[in-house]
């Protein structure tokens, strides 16, 4: 089946000392193409360096939400410039986090919005991060709100992303109407390896719900290794673990396997088309 990782962290400390045989293996298990997002100034900067001699893959840049209290107007400043730059198709890692709180709720909020700002300005989708405490769904709940202040289920993201996903909820989690705000909203959604994490049983409901032309699937590599991976560090081979359940939970049969494998690869590249790369 035909593969792609819509989120890999390939500038992670942990890929340092063999990043090429990590990808090397993903082209075995059919990984076509790979986003690897930034999360502050020094990882935007390696995923640039990454991409700039691996034709795999494509670089994202942005500030998260862990980050947002950290980033200084300098760094700012580099991250909107490098949001130009011919190698980068996505704003982000961003988004909320209101379980970890690494940093502060309003910092967060600025954050996002110089971050959803700087999709709209690029016609670059933002990759979203969201997560609340356990049965609870404050960050989904503002999440939807920050996107519709911003613009983006309005004229203003059609105006420049046109058909295209203005955003991409990565790794999906939170109640059934999150993902029904999302899609109302023209966004593509990605489920990772958190699927099989107890507690994110909508998750199995969510998957059957998003449109084929919207459906993404990724690891968040190192993070969040599905069963069968290594717990200390995932990879984008096994994206193919993660696909699996999500055809499985949308009634995909053998004989349509492969055409599900070529369906994700099309999302993938009508999200983050390489024309983006100029």
């Amino acid at each position: 089946m035909r593969l792609i990782d819509s989120h890999a962290h390939l500038n992670a400390d942990r890929f340092d000392d063999d990043v090429d045989h990590v990808i090397g293996d993903a082209r075995l298990a059919g990984v076509e193409r790979i986003l690897v997002p930034g999360w502050n100034h020094r990882s935007s900067a390696r995923a640039l360096e990454l991409v700039a001699r691996r034709p795999l893959l494509d670089a994202a840049v942005g500030v998260h939400p862990h980050d947002a209290a950290r980033a200084t107007p300098a760094e700012w400043a580099d991250i909107e410039a490098w949001a130009r730059d011919g190698r980068v198709v996505a704003i982000g890692e961003t988004g909320l986090d209101s379980d970890r709180m690494f940093s502060p709720w309003e910092a967060q909020l600025d954050n996002l919005r110089a971050n959803l700002a700087l999709a709209l300005a690029t016609g670059k989708p933002a990759i979203l991060h969201c997560r609340s405490r356990a049965g609870e769904r404050d960050a989904q709940d503002a999440l939807v709100r920050e996107l519709r202040s911003a613009g983006f289920n309005g004229p203003a993201a059609r105006a420049v992303f046109g058909g295209r996903p203005p955003a991409v909820i990565h790794s999906y989690s939170g109640p059934l109407d999150f993902a029904e705000s999302a899609l109302a909203m023209g966004l593509a959604v990605s489920f990772s390896g958190l699927v099989f994490r107890r507690g994110e049983e909508a998750s199995a409901d969510a998957v059957a719900l998003v449109p084929g032309e919207r459906l993404l699937v990724e690891t968040d590599s190192p993070f969040l290794s599905p069963p069968g991976a290594p717990r200390g560090r995932n990879q984008p081979g096994f994206v193919a673990i993660t696909a699996d359940w999500v055809a499985e939970r949308r009634g995909v049969g053998e004989d349509s396997i492969e055409a599900f494998g070529d369906a994700l690869v099309a999302v993938y590249d009508a999200t983050f088309p390489r024309s983006l790369r100029r």
